[in-house]
Order: structure tokens, then sequence, then C-alpha cells
């Protein structure tokens, strides 16, 4: 058999073989040209690009403005201290979650491990102060009271503490300068949370994670304005997390100085006076339950009657703001928090509630005129009132005979209000009331502001209670299974009074409408409701919104926004009729129930107008309240469980006037010792570099001025805490009683009128018109 060759295949096989090597080759040559351009051509640019991916932050915090009193003097800013902080992110890498390296740092700092390590744990729904309950990606400070040689120790060895840094850093200061504390009116800060982030994350302020939050007080309120805008700088870094150039820096912007209507001279006396008064209080014996006073709580407000500007406010039992600075350890968060120290971050100025007794009984006065009763009377003031076979007794049981609204302010009769409570009560139905009742003594407490918030400019106050009929109904409605459940008509004084609410609760009672007229019963009051209430009998009439912030001013000292005084509202009070309360609220303080605390004091120079209060409140001691004013200013002082009007609050408050005025023990008046003899009305000189000047202060005004009343002859303040004499009655609820003063203090008194007579006499020719 013959081979044939293949010569028509070999060809087309070829052809086929040349075809894929040029298509391999071009498929080559177009990645080659591909790859050239990527890399060569434009690599410098994608190199750029791909590094851009890789940017880190570096947050510079703002410094905070600081806050400071009328004066320029600082009661809030900041200074630089060794701060030794915790990464956590570091620590969660160690198998013992940096357990190990957290011990060592507490032996090194000298403090307890249990404490370090709350302190870098993470806030949650199951985790108890104190944790952190900031970010968990930023330093969680430890300390900033570390010394240099604990900071060179950590920074040395830093082998032995990875995550731990130890850097100077500016923290707040709260200066306290001549002792002025303010805490609850300045607040405090802490890490904002991730909440809080999410919140402002598409406002004109958001967060950072590095950011501290104001948490009470001004800081909270202001918290805006003083926060400032932190720095930010973005480093571009490679894949080894070296820096390769700086993408964009965002410099720190400093917060904006805060300037208050506080005087921190003025404050701390105020601040000192409540607390020698509750102290004073606790020696005294309470003849209702034969025990000594508690003297639990108590605040006094000093407030511009022109105005509404506070000019101080003290809030006892207090607490050091600067507890909170680097964070709180265990121990100050259980003392601050507990019950044992009754808390203490309560601003009991704004947010403490209690019936204010017999300082209210101007409300029902005004009340009585609106509803066509004369001012003149005369109103029957006798030892006791009854209805439906319920006594309610005049305090001490006192009669008076006949006498005017502007005399029963004085002398602080129960009995004259009794009858008109009830006599309205009557006109509006009783029991059963008309649909177009007049309800004359609860409308105008709301005329007056009560009921409702003052507006001041301090977070969480509280609007304390009118009962009305409106609230009767809802507070019946949302408590009747309650009382139906526990009342019983032949039980404890509790459960009576529950079945009673179980049937009628609901229904404003004659009872209800008696016990309201003299600040009593359900009704709720704040001292800065009283302190607004006392300032506009002071101007004429005007209900300011009380504040505390009195300017803003940039960081650069060039803008300056002033907080101008706002009015609310007027007293439903004709001229006719707030000059007839005028001249009886100055009768309280120069022959009513404060007389015997202004002894010598200089009442033809600086009218004083004062009002005494003592309320009963179930199952406590009496609750002390004294209202005050002058042209110039209210002061409203109260003591929980602290005893009469006058005798607990009125000597604190005298010299608290005494430091105001510059008033001696025997009645002059050294204008070189006043304190403030008038407010406040320029803001602090701003340096041209932003600066804001500053006075001195002394170590301890308040300390200083008692050193001085103490050497003298006069009241001011040395006269034990007692009751009024007979014949002028603290405004007391039934059943209490007062300790009379022995015959050298009413010597004493007649001494001191008669000093205030001659002074009145030597100024008579020289004085002017008003």
């Amino acid at each position: 058999m013959t081979n044939i060759p293949e010569t028509g295949r070999s060809p087309r096989v070829q052809i086929r073989l040349v075809v894929i090597q040029v298509l391999v080759l071009s498929l080559l040559g177009t990645l080659g040209g591909r790859l050239w351009y990527l890399q060569i051509r434009e690599g410098a640019e994608y190199a750029k690009k791909a590094s851009g991916n890789h940017v880190q932050q570096v947050v510079q915090p703002a410094v905070r403005g600081s806050i400071l009193d009328a004066r320029g003097v600082a009661l809030a800013d900041n200074e630089t201290r060794l701060v030794v902080s915790a990464s956590r992110t570091e620590l969660m890498k160690m198998r013992d979650d940096g357990e190990a390296v957290l011990t060592k740092l507490a032996d090194v700092l000298s403090m307890p491990t249990k404490e370090v390590m709350e302190k870098v744990r993470l806030c949650d729904a199951k985790t108890p102060q104190p944790c952190w309950n900031g970010s968990p990606y930023q330093p969680i400070p430890i300390t900033d009271e570390a010394t240099a040689k604990q900071a060179l120790q950590i920074r040395e060895r830093a082998e032995d503490f990875p995550g731990i840094s130890a850097e100077p850093q500016a923290v707040r200061r709260y200066a306290a300068p001549g002792q002025a504390n303010t805490a609850q009116v300045l607040g405090y800060l802490s890490p904002v949370t991730d909440e809080e982030l999410q919140q402002a994350q598409d406002t004109d302020s958001p967060y950072l994670r590095s950011d501290q939050v104001g948490r009470s007080g001004l800081e909270r309120e202001y918290d805006k304005q003083l926060r400032g805008k932190a720095g930010v700088t973005r480093y571009e870094v490679d894949n080894l997390g070296r820096v390769i150039g700086e993408a964009q820096a965002d410099p720190a912007q400093p917060g904006a100085n805060l300037v208050t209507s506080i005087d921190a001279r003025v404050q701390r006396v105020a601040e000192y006076e409540l607390n020698e008064a509750m102290k004073q209080a606790r020696k005294e014996m309470d003849r209702n339950t034969n025990r000594l006073y508690e003297a639990d709580s108590g605040a006094i407000v000093v407030m511009e009657a022109k105005t509404g500007r506070v000019v101080a406010m003290a809030s006892n039992p207090s607490y050091d703001p600067n507890a909170w600075v680097g964070g709180i350890s265990g121990k100050d968060y259980a003392k601050l928090t507990g019950k044992k120290s009754n808390y203490p971050l309560l601003n009991r100025a704004i947010q403490g509630v209690s019936a204010p007794g017999s300082i209210f009984k101007v409300i029902p006065t005004a009340a009585a005129i609106n509803a066509g009763y004369s001012f003149n009377g005369p109103y029957e003031c006798s030892s006791s009132y009854s209805i439906g076979g319920q006594v309610f007794k005049n305090f001490e049981s006192q009669s008076f005979g006949g006498i005017s609204l502007g005399r029963a302010l004085e002398v602080s009769c129960d009995t004259v209000f009794y009858r008109l409570a009830h006599e309205e009560w009557k006109r509006d139905g009783g029991n059963k009331p008309k649909k177009n009742a007049k309800d004359w003594f609860y409308k105008t407490s709301h005329q007056f502001g009560l009921g409702e918030l003052t507006g001041i400019d301090l977070p969480n106050e509280v609007t304390g209670r009118v009962p009305d009929r409106q609230w009767k109904a809802d507070y019946w409605k949302a408590n009747k299974d309650a009382w139906c459940k526990s009342g019983k008509k032949d039980g404890s004084y509790v459960e009576r009074i529950a079945y009673e609410n179980c049937l009628e609760g609901n229904r404003l009672r004659a009872g209800d409408s008696v016990n309201y007229s003299i600040g009593q019963g359900d009704t709720l009051v704040t001292p800065v409701q009283m302190a607004t209430v006392y300032a506009a009998l002071s101007n004429g009439g005007t209900l300011y919104q009380p504040t505390v912030g009195k300017a803003v001013i940039s960081p650069d000292g060039k803008q300056t926004t002033e907080i101008e005084p706002k009015a609310h509202g007027k007293l439903p009070m004709t001229k006719k009729t707030l000059d007839a309360v005028d001249g009886a609220l100055e009768g309280v303080a120069t022959r009513g129930t404060a007389a015997w605390r202004f002894g010598g004091w200089p009442q033809d120079e600086i009218p004083m107008h004062a009002k005494t209060g003592t309320a009963e409140v179930h199952g406590k001691q009496t609750t002390s309240w004294f209202a005050t004013y002058t042209k110039d200013y209210s002061i409203v002082m109260t003591i929980s469980q602290g005893g009469t009007g006058s005798g607990a609050s009125g000597p604190a408050v005298r010299n608290v006037y005494n430091a105001l005025y510059g008033v001696s023990p025997d009645g002059e008046i050294d204008k070189k010792k006043a304190l403030l003899p008038t407010p406040q009305k320029t803001l602090p000189e701003v340096r041209t570099d932003g600066t804001i000047t500053s006075p001195k202060i002394s170590k301890d005004p308040a300390k200083d001025l008692r050193a001085t009343e103490e050497a003298g002859t006069g009241d001011g303040g040395t006269e034990e805490a007692g009751t009024p004499p007979d014949g002028t009655p603290d405004g007391q609820d039934q059943g209490a009683t007062v300790n009379t003063p022995p015959p050298a203090d009413r010597d004493t008194r007649r001494r001191d009128a008669r000093r205030s007579a001659g002074r009145a006499r030597r100024t008579a020719g020289r004085r002017t018109a008003p």
C-alpha cells in the first residue's frame, strides 16, 4: 500500500498557529501597555489616591470658656495638670484585658486598684457608676492629679505600661474664689455619650468623641457657647501607619466666656450664713416633737429687684464640683447620689419644693382685694375658726380683734385668711361648685407666677404646685385606686386621709381652701419663685424671668452679647393695693413678726420689708421661711425642718443685708465695708488681648464679716436663733409653740429703736424729695 503525504493540511495548521501567536502577542502587548500606563505614566496620581484612603485624625480639644462673676472673678476656668489616661482599645488586646497593667498603674499612682478598674469600664444598663460613659476609642482619664515623679515613672517605663499615657492637659477648675463654692449653680462636666453624638451630628453644634459636656447648672445651660470647637488635624498614612503628609488641619477655636450676675463675695456670705443658720437650728429644741431640729437642707436666693438677676444662690447640702474633674471616684459618686448625704447635687433653690407658710399670704391678700374685699377691713382675728366641727387655730391661739389686712400681714393672723378663703369657697358653690366659679385665691396664685416655671437659665427647674380644682381632679384620678386600697375609716391618720381622699379627693373642700390661704395643704413653691414674687413687690409689680447669665464675651474679647432682663408678667394688683401691701410688709420688719430680727436696722435710709413663714409638714418638723426686700434686692431663705421663719432664717438674712449695705451691728452704714450697696450694672473690662480684668477677692468675706459682727453689741447674727417676743407671732400654723426672748433682748430692741429714731431726726433736715 502506497503512503500519500498530507500536503494540503499542513499549511492550514501553520496559519492557525501564526494567528494564535499574533493574538497572544497582541494581548500581552495590550496588558503591558496598560500596566505601563497605570504604574509609570499615572503611577504617582494613583499612589496619591491610594494613600489618601488611609487618614488618621488627631483631635486638639478646645479650651473651654470661663464662667465669671459680675466683676470678672473666675468661678470656673481651666488649669494645666498632669493627666494619666488609659487606652481601652490597647488594654483589650491583652490576654487579661489589661488587668496586670492597671494593677501596676494603681500602685504607681497610690490609688486603690478597684477604683482604677472602675474608671476604665464602660457604662451600660447593667454597669453601675462610676464608669466611663464616653467613647471607648478615646483615652480614658484615670487621674488629673499625677505628680511629676509619677508621670516620669510611667513614661520612662513605657514597656511596663502599654496603653497608658501621662501628658499635661488643660482641665476644668472650679476656683471657689473667697471660698464661694457656687456648686449647684455652676454644674459640672462629663464625657459625651454615643447617644448625644448621634443626636447632635446634624445640628450646628455637633460633638466630637473627645468632648466634655455640661451636665448641670450653667455648664449645661451655656454648653454650646462655652465648649468652643475642637481642632482636628488629618494626616495621610501608608499601610504601615507612617505619616506621609498632612491632608487638612482645622485649628481649635476656644469657647466664649460667660459673665454672670453672681457676686462671688455675696455668694460666699450667703453660703456661709445658710450653713451657720442650719447649724444653729440643730441646737434648738423643737417643742412640738421634743427633739432638736434636724435642719437637713436649705436654700437662699439673693436677687436684683429691678431686673431679676441672681446675685447669689446657695443650696445646702452642697459639694465640691472638682470631684467630677478627670472622672469621679466610686466613693465620691456614692456621696453625691446617696440618700445618706441628702442628695447634694440638687439645687434646692430651683428644685426644692415645700409649702411656703405665711410668706404666701401676700397672694391671698391681693386675691381678697380683687374679689371685692376692703384692705382696711375690719376682719376678726380670733384665736380659732371652726368649719363643720373642725377647729383651725391661730398661731399660739393669739387674738387681735378686728384688724385690717395690713395688720393681718404684720402679725401673721391666720384666722383672717381662714374666714376670707372660706367665704370665697362658699360663694363659688362650696362642695357643688358653680360653672362660673371665680376661684380668686387660686387664680391669683397663677397670676403671681406660681405653679409654673420662672424660666431661669438653669436646667431642671420644677414648677411647684397650685392645688386648684383642676389639679384636685387630676390628682384624684391618678391616685384613687391606691387610696381606696389603703384607706381605712378608723385607721391611722394616714389611712383616714386615704379613706377620705378615696371618697371625695376630687372635691375642693372647705378645709383645703382654708389651709391653702395660709400657704399650707398641697401648695408647693420653690425659693426662686418666691424671690421673684417679692422682687416684683419691690419694683412696682413687674415679674422678671430670673437670670444668672449676664453676658457672653467672645474669646478674643471683640464681641459681647448681653443677656437682657426679660419681664414675663405683672402682679394682679393696682398701685393702691401694691402700696398698701408694701406698707404692711415694712410694718412686719419694724413692728411685726420680723421686727426682733431687724432691731437697729437703718430703716429711714434703707427701708426693709419682710414676711415670716413657718410651714407644717406631716411627719416632719416645721419648715422655716423668711422673705424680704429693699429697693435694690429681694432675699428669700428657707430651711427644711429648721423651725420658725424669723427664728431660724431671720439672723442669716439680716447678716446678708449687713454685708450688702455695710451695716454695722449698731445700725451705722459704712460704705467702705459694703459689698454691693447697689446692683452691679457694668460688665468687667476686656483687655486688648481678649483677657478679662479680675479684681482680688478676700480669702473669706463671710468669716471676715462675722468676726466684725461678733465684736459688736447689736443683733448682727449673734443672737441665738429662737422665736419672736409676745405680741409678734411668727407665721406658723396651729399647734406650734414659740420661746419668749429674755428681757435683755427686749431692752436691746428698745435701745436699737431709739437709735434708729435718733438717726431719722438727724437726717430729716437734709433729705431730698424722692
